[in-house]
């Protein structure tokens, strides 16, 4: 299954970096995962420094 961000998240940009397919931008209140193209690797979660990204 694809991550989803959930609200946890402090609009730090460590996982849009981090992303190797760049499924991941900037929302209106956090950041945004494009499920349709993400690889489900875990890369966004292992830097989050609030565990914003989570498996959906």
């Amino acid at each position: 299954m694809a991550y989803i961000i959930n609200d946890a998240c402090i609009s730090c940009g460590a996982c849009e970096a981090e992303c190797p397919v760049e499924c991941i931008s900037a929302g209106d209140d956090k950041y945004v995962i494009a499920a349709d193209t993400c690889v489900e690797c875990g890369a966004c979660a292992g830097v989050c420094p609030v565990d914003a990204p989570q498996p959906e």
